[in-house]
């Protein structure tokens, strides 16, 4: 990179906003320009607007700059949306349709025929449909989403599996981070001394989102979603951050726990060739220790953008399980989105 592209944040108060902004405010390759908000909140301080949550202070770049409205005249080439799924109805297409490249956090757009949902390392091939989606829409801009947080650490986890073995069968449970909800999220009064074991559309969205990326795209038939059955039990608990996830999976061909082990363990991807600003050195980093993976430990695991995984053994049900744990406002939501970016500059996508 040569040159700094100058970057939004939209929706930028909010959690996933924050953290953003945190990845983007010394990014060698992004300059921030530009933060937007509500109608109600335009025109302030964002030091002034905004309750930081994050432990890491609020970055001295941001603090005086103005929080505007999310129009499609904004200063900005490239434009993180972190906006809630109405507002990212409203705004997404028409930033797209003046010519910026939004990149999503929202699930407005994630399922459409003409969008790639792109988890940077399994399905960069994805990206090819964004030639469809500026010539059918009229846009000379473009929406590129990342995944829910949850399919995006367990589609880390097994697409080596399924690339190198195949899945026939998969069963998810989650135990997912309070973060996860947003701020100020679940009432404690819900999820104090309890598991709340129903998170609204989580468990259809961990299934849509995982097939599609795990699966192909051509100019003949569009998206084709991989086609294995997945059982998803998703439950909230009283954890601040990470997500942990207990998968058990059938591969065809019934390989042992050595080889699993060594296909995750192995397991790069595009951003590590290109050696891009935010990617993992590992993608997946397995664990062998009898009690790990756990959020409070290893959530950050490298910078917060890798999936761990851990307790690899023989399940007598479906063959092999497992244990993944993920940061889920890194890796999950924001950084996810950044890595995207960083690939299709460096690619010459947008």
């Amino acid at each position: 990179m040569t040159q700094q592209r100058t970057v939004a944040v939209l929706g930028a108060t909010g959690t996933v906003g924050q953290r953003f902004i945190s990845l983007l405010a010394d990014h060698p390759w992004f300059k921030l320009t530009a933060l937007t908000t509500s109608e109600r909140t335009a025109g302030k301080r964002y030091a002034d607007a905004v309750h930081w949550h994050l432990p890491e202070p609020m970055p001295e770049s941001v603090a005086n700059m103005k929080l505007e409205p999310t129009r499609p005249d904004l200063g900005a080439d490239l434009c993180f949306s972190a906006l809630p799924t109405n507002a990212a109805e409203e705004h997404e297409a028409a930033l797209a349709k003046a010519g910026h490249h939004v990149f999503s956090n929202a699930s407005t757009h994630r399922m459409d025929a003409d969008v790639p949902n792109l988890l940077a390392e399994v399905n960069f091939e994805h990206v090819k449909v964004l030639v469809r989606q500026r010539e059918s829409r009229g846009w000379t801009g473009s929406i590129v989403t990342n995944g829910n947080c949850t399919a995006i650490h367990l589609t880390l986890a097994i697409a080596p599996l399924h690339r190198d073995f195949g899945i026939e069968q998969l069963l998810v449970s989650t135990m997912q981070s309070i973060s996860g909800a947003g701020y100020p999220g679940v009432p404690s009064l819900d999820v104090l001394d309890n598991v709340v074991p129903y998170i609204g559309g989580e468990e259809e969205k961990v299934v849509e989102e995982t097939q599609k990326f795990l699966g192909a795209w051509s100019h003949a038939t569009g998206f084709e979603p991989a086609r294995f059955p997945m059982s998803v039990h998703c439950n909230r608990v009283l954890v601040r951050d990470g997500h942990t996830e207990t998968v058990s999976v059938r591969l065809k061909g019934s390989p042992g726990v050595r080889v699993v082990t060594e296909s995750l363990r192995t397991f790069t991807g595009r951003p590590q060739e290109l050696g891009l600003p935010s990617a993992p050195t590992h993608p997946i980093v397995v664990r062998e220790e009898l009690d790990r993976p756990q959020p409070l430990l290893d959530r950050n695991t490298e910078r917060g953008m890798a999936s761990t995984v851990g307790r690899i053994r023989d399940d007598p049900v479906l063959g092999l399980k497992f244990v993944v744990v993920g940061h889920n406002t890194i890796r999950g939501a924001a950084g996810a989105s950044v890595l995207n970016a960083e690939l299709l500059v460096a690619e010459r996508c947008v």
